[in-house]
């Protein structure tokens, strides 16, 4: 038994598929006979009354709990009890309609058998309304005696109120957009709501009695000037005091006990606010859940308030003023909170939910009887608890020695996941809507084949690409599959966005989930594998190009291959002058140059662009490794003795930045135009809705060019997210090219380069709240203080825990030259604890700071001493030993 959860006193449910709101639930003692009776309105139209006897804590309702059940014809919206009959002191009634108000008298007949009594309602008055009701107020307003003014606020804006059975005057509020919470202070004779403007007003009733009639103003519009002055004359509707509390209000209470000040408690939609007669702050506190209502009630601690605070998790928290002094567990979302007093029971908690879920709970709980019997006690055998403990330890050593975060996959999958990539393009493209502007945009299918062992309830299967590649569809929902049984989809694959892709390879994972004895539902599983796509998908065969700004070298151990051998899909066979160099051209209109060496064991890879290196160089690695494993060739190798080309790839940093930079100010124009429209648009509609209109001073031209300006800098904005899309793509590129290149300059393993991929490509998405620089720095900065860091001291230095973006890249580009100085020196990447100081022994296999060329100028990066490459056009021509320059460090 939870102490902190809501002990059950009595509960029922309301209907079915009723809809209740906070004003749908009152606790008086509206049959006057001295015990408080709970009354409920429905949207439906229902109106019951209740008075609840159970015999024993959490018992359900019995038939004589239910006094009154009778359903009226409109919805109800509010229902009070006060006394709203004239003549009389004893207390009614009130419903509010959408339409109409009416007034009850409820009475109980005495019964003469074990039926018991009967109570029904009398219908005293009713005022049909001229506007839409919202919510009403009521309370003896301007300071009468022995009776209570009701006070209507309508969906428009307009206050009505009323004299027990006479209508009395109404008042349109000033700036009205849309209805809050309304409420009478008896102390300052003064209504109070929430406006539109996210401000609590307060209005006298002597102001609002000598104010313009609302009836008149509309009457005089179409009258004669002369007429108009003399039945609109009257004083203009002047706020009393005004709080700005910065958000909007579900509900207002005003306190008044003696042993406590007389306040104003306003919940919001993230705090709730206690404030003096005159609107000054006394307290507020900040809620850690969204609130759904609220009650301040009287404290046994003098000067304090309590306040019952529901939310939207269920829970129904006690304040003392600001401090948390209870928090239970309620089995609905409240929508309404009142405290009772039922059958002698003092402070009983009745709570009411959207659904109809009614239910009177108190707080603590009941003491457990209960007492555990003593078991009969048994002599403790050492040897056997010895042999356990050791049992127990090794297990914990075997489980405390892999690092892996991952579990280890079962030895026999539920569920097998295959995807078949076919070897040729689909003879009818199959793409759609794609962006790039060549002639034809190749497709190609893949077939995906689930198999499962045992009994998969609704699997789910999502295929993934990396964008700008896409597919026709990702997304498949099968029926249960049988033990033994399989499904197939069949999809196709194409670029869509106007850009060569950082990665051709796609994912598919199946969701599913395998009843059990214990639970029926099922166990959440996934299954997943991966397949990778043809290069023949983004590029296609070219003439070699002359000319090219970056080139690369990648160094084997064995014999050069020939390119006929290693691309036969791009190579006319019959031309042997494509045995040595190679051109392919991407769809976009990008062009590489592919050139092998015939005397040497070198590969020539270059581009106008760094970033289209990549593709081109990760598909002839991965060709030559499988040419050399179906030879049984276990020692081949590939090496990179050139310069990184870092310079070249923090140009495509700060480009990829500047952008970023650019849609933060394009967001921050959108917000100042949006708020300049909206404020052009509240006086507008403040000159519109005047009983005499005034000139519109040329708001509406205005108007219409704050609109233009935001549409236009949304379409810029929306132009530079896809500029930001495309320049992250390129950077992702050349990050898996500088990689690569960096794994097999310094001859990494594979944790290694594991390491330097997770720490170089992070994310998946570019975002402006979490971007690549900002996640990429903090990673790279975490290497430096660990693994790669010099001494204790850059150990000891606390990395921030916050990520944002920076003012500029300097100290990205510096901490990424560090790294690769690091590395030159001997310094080895691992995540192990026990690696706590920088290695400084040069790793075998020639660790060798970045050569600089003999053939090329260099520039000096800033923050480093080594010299890396600058951009230079190779020289035309291919001669007999064209490809023999790959050969030069």
């Amino acid at each position: 038994m939870s102490l902190f959860k809501a002990r059950d006193w009595w509960s029922t449910v309301l209907g079915e598929k009723e809809e209740f709101d906070q004003g749908c639930l009152c606790v008086a003692d509206v049959v006057n006979s001295g015990q408080d009776k709970i009354i409920v309105g429905s949207y439906m139209g229902y109106l019951r009354i209740f008075n609840p006897h159970p015999t024993k804590p959490g018992d359900g309702v019995q038939a004589g709990d239910l006094l009154l059940e009778v359903q009226l014809r409109e919805p109800i919206l509010q229902v009070e009890v006060g006394k709203f009959v004239s003549g009389t002191e004893v207390l009614h009634l009130a419903v509010l309609h959408c339409r109409k108000l009416c007034v009850y008298a409820v009475s109980g007949t005495l019964g003469n058998v074990e039926h018991g009594n009967q109570y029904q309602i009398k219908l005293m008055y009713e005022h049909n309304l001229q506007r839409t009701a919202c919510n009403m107020t009521y309370g003896p307003f301007g300071g009468v005696k022995g009776r209570d003014l009701i006070c209507i606020q309508s969906m428009d804006g307009m206050l009505m109120l009323f004299e027990q059975e006479s209508y009395a005057f109404g008042r349109f509020l000033p700036g009205f957009l849309l209805p809050g919470p309304l409420t009478y202070s008896s102390r300052t004779d003064s209504f109070i709501t929430v406006s539109s403007c996210r401000q609590v007003e307060s209005y006298k009733y002597q102001v609002l009695a000598f104010a313009t009639d609302a009836d008149e103003r509309q009457e005089n519009r179409n009258r004669k000037e002369t007429e108009q002055q003399k039945l609109s004359s009257g004083k203009r509707l002047v706020v009393d005091w005004v709080l700005n509390i910065g958000e909007q209000a579900l509900d207002i209470c005003i306190v008044s006990f003696n042993q406590a000040v007389s306040s104003v408690f306003v919940l919001g939609e993230r705090n709730f606010f206690c404030l003096k007669d005159n609107g000054q702050i006394r307290f507020m506190k900040k809620l850690d859940c969204s609130p759904s209502c609220f009650l301040p009630y009287c404290s046994v601690t003098e000067g304090t308030i309590n306040t019952l605070v529901g939310n939207h998790k269920n829970m129904l928290h006690v304040y003392q003023d600001v401090t948390l002094k209870w928090a239970t567990q309620l089995p609905h979302v409240p929508v309404s909170v009142k405290v009772a007093n039922l059958q002698g029971l003092r402070g009983v908690i009745v709570t009411l939910s959207d659904s109809g879920h009614l239910q009177c709970s108190y707080l603590g709980t009941d003491p457990s009887l209960f007492q555990a019997p003593r078991i009969e006690s048994r002599e403790i055998n050492y040897e056997e608890l010895d042999a356990e403990m050791k049992q127990l330890q090794k297990i914990i050593r075997e489980a405390t020695k892999t690092q892996d975060i991952l579990p280890e996959c079962e030895r026999q999958k539920d569920l097998i996941v295959v995807a078949e990539v076919s070897p040729e393009l689909d003879a009818e493209s199959q793409a759609i809507d794609s962006e790039v502007k060549a002639e034809a945009v190749p497709s190609v299918t893949v077939k995906i084949t689930i198999q499962s062992r045992v009994t998969a309830q609704k699997p789910k299967l999502a295929v993934c690409v990396q964008a700008p590649l896409a597919v026709t569809c990702d997304q498949f929902v099968f029926d249960n599959l049988e033990p033994d049984a399989s499904e197939t989809v069949v999809l196709s694959v194409f670029l869509k966005g106007n850009c060569p892709p950082s990665e051709l390879e796609g994912n598919v994972v199946v969701s599913y989930s395998t009843p059990t004895e214990l639970n029926p539902e099922g166990i959440l599983k996934v299954a997943q594998c991966k397949f990778r796509l043809p290069l023949r998908l983004i590029c296609f065969p070219a003439q070699p190009s002359k000319t090219a700004n970056h080139k690369l070298t990648i160094d084997t151990n064995k014999p050069s291959i020939s390119l006929l051998t290693i691309f036969p899909d791009f190579a006319d066979q019959s031309e042997d002058d494509q045995s040595n160099v190679l051109g392919f051209q991407f769809l976009t209109g990008s062009k590489i140059t592919l050139l092998v060496s015939k005397t040497s064991q070198r590969y020539r890879i270059q581009s106008d662009q760094l970033e289209d290196l990549w593709l081109i160089t990760n598909e002839l690695t991965l060709r030559l490794e499988e040419h050399f494993k179906k030879q049984n060739c276990k020692d081949f190798m590939c090496t990179f003795s050139g310069s990184i080309p870092l310079q070249e790839y923090f140009e495509l940093i700060d480009r990829h930045f500047e952008l970023r930079l650019n849609a933060e100010k394009f967001r921050e124009l959108l917000s100042e135009r949006a708020v300049q429209f909206r404020a052009i648009e509240r006086r507008l509609l403040t000159r519109f809705k005047d009983k005499t209109p005034a000139p519109l001073q040329h708001l509406d031209t205005l108007l219409e060019g704050t609109f233009r300006e935001v549409v236009a800098l949304a379409d810029a904005a929306e132009e530079n997210q896809a500029n930001v899309f495309q320049a992250f793509t390129k950077l992702k590129s050349a990050t898996h090219l500088v990689v690569m290149l960096i794994s097999l300059w310094q001859k990494l393993s594979t944790d290694q380069v594991a390491i330097l991929e997770a720490t170089f490509l992070p994310l998946a998405q570019d975002t402006q709240e979490l971007g690549w620089e900002e996640t990429v720095d903090a990673a790279i900065s975490y290497l430096l203080r660990t693994c790669l860091s010099k001494n204790s001291k850059e150990q000891a230095l606390t990395l921030t825990s916050e990520l944002c973006i920076p003012k500029d890249t300097s100290r990205l580009k510096k901490h990424i030259t560090l790294l690769c100085d690091r590395l030159a020196k001997g310094g080895r990447l691992s995540l192990s604890t026990e690696t706590t100081t920088q290695q400084t022994v040069v790793m075998p296999g020639g660790c060798t700071t970045i050569p600089e060329s003999d053939l090329e100028e260099g520039t000096i990066v800033p923050g480093t001493n080594h010299m890396y490459i600058t951009k230079q056009k190779s020289k035309p021509g291919f001669s007999e030993d064209a490809a023999e320059e790959a050969e030069k460090p």
